[in-house]
């Protein structure tokens, strides 16, 4: 029998798709244009690393085993446990970055329906609770992350020490908007980097990656409509996960969309992110499948990368927030800046250390924020909507004069 949350995860996929396609038949042809336009390589790096955090380095690793156990995980019989790690990560849930990216580069800005003070209340604080979830399930995680510290599975004084200095180096990062982009861009090089560095460390051949990467394709794209709900509790976990960051995510990234047509923009979000995610997966399940050790040095080259990924994910988080709340460096000097959202988010992230707080209560939030946004256009902005054809107008200006001085 269907649960209450499984009902509500089921009801937002389906929202959202429906959505998705709306968008793109409506407004196949319309360049999305953001506040801040940059090339696509830079906006795919800020949403890559920004929308993901540690656990995409980290995770598969101990996930490989439990998908491929069908004997106890029966769900996971459909496909291979690669197909499995990429359907949770990767090409199809993007679709829901795609659909808040646009919504805020193109539509807001005539709905507005995120500056309704309630709505921008319980959005801000959809925002600081999943900031404050990412940094106590990292540390929740660091055991785990770390065996070479501790036991592997208390917690202790040294990763306080290290996520206090995380969420730190997030909240300086979030000072400059420049920071933000430079760290990005770096963080995407360094996923390469670590990709290259361990197919080549594990001794992987050509012929070995190809053949994951066609266990991956065909597994994953064959069964493409079972991901598209939940298989299982876990799945539905992962997808309840997705979604609460889609909305903040969306009304960051959205700023630095540089005039893509619609279409393309779909299948940048698609086919981008997911392509270093595919070649990742099958490394790693290389590893997994022929038993090579991790500890050591190429634990720590991980552990280093998926830091950088949190901090990513916290700086666009808290540099959302703060904009919205107008509680900017400007504003509040940037030593109180930083000394406030640190306080804030290490407050909190020791108060959700106990997992009281559930990532499927804040994504069944933001499927109803979904459901509102929807309701309040068709109510009060039908025409507004209706009459969109472009970005605004002040970005579009902004973007042709940026294309005409190149």
């Amino acid at each position: 029998m269907a649960t209450l949350l499984s009902i509500i995860i089921t009801f937002g996929i389906g929202l959202a798709l429906a959505l998705v396609v709306y968008c793109v038949i409506k407004w196949w042809n319309v360049r999305a244009i953001g506040v801040t336009p940059v090339p696509l390589f830079t906006f795919i790096a800020i949403l890559f690393t920004s929308g993901l955090d540690v656990g995409l380095i980290m995770f598969p690793l101990g996930e490989f085993p439990t998908y491929a156990d069908t004997a106890n995980a029966a769900d996971y019989g459909f496909t291979n446990p690669l197909a499995i790690e990429f359907g949770f990560w990767g090409f199809l849930i993007w679709s829901f970055y795609f659909l808040t990216s646009f919504y805020f580069c193109v539509v807001e800005p005539k709905v507005k329906f995120f500056e309704i003070p309630i709505v921008k209340i319980l959005n801000n604080i959809v925002i600081v609770g999943t900031c404050a979830f990412t940094a106590s399930l990292f540390l929740v995680y660091l055991p785990f992350y770390i065996p070479e510290m501790g036991d592997g599975e208390t917690v202790i004084t040294t990763f306080y020490l290290i996520v206090f200095c995380v969420i730190l180096a997030a909240a300086y990062s979030s000072t400059d908007i420049k920071f933000v982009r430079i760290l990005s861009v770096g963080s995407t090089f360094l996923f390469i980097g670590l990709i290259v560095f361990m197919w080549l460390y594990g001794g992987m051949g050509i012929g070995e990656m190809a053949t994951n990467l066609s266990d991956l394709t065909t597994g994953y794209f064959g069964n493409l409509h079972r991901f598209a709900l939940p298989i299982n509790d876990y799945h539905e976990f992962y997808l309840f996960w997705w979604f609460a960051w889609s909305i903040m995510i969306g009304q960051f990234t959205s700023r630095f969309v540089g005039g893509l047509r619609t279409q393309y923009l779909l299948l940048a979000l698609l086919f981008i992110p997911s392509i270093p995610l595919a070649i990742w997966f099958s490394v790693l399940y290389f590893y997994y499948s022929n038993g090579i050790d991790t500890t050591g040095m190429l634990n720590i080259a991980m552990i280093v990368v998926g830091v950088t990924f949190v901090i990513n994910s916290l700086d666009s988080l808290i540099r959302l927030y703060s904009d919205n709340l107008s509680l900017t460096p400007a504003r509040l000097g940037k030593a109180g800046y930083i000394v406030g959202n640190v306080a804030v988010l290490f407050g909190l992230t020791l108060a959700f250390q106990t997992q009281w707080l559930q990532i499927q209560w804040i994504g069944a939030v933001v499927v109803g924020i979904y459901l509102a946004c929807v309701a309040y256009i068709l109510l009060t902005k039908r025409a507004e909507v209706a009459a969109i054809k472009a970005s605004p107008e002040e970005n579009t200006l902004d973007f042709e004069r940026i294309e005409a001085a190149h």
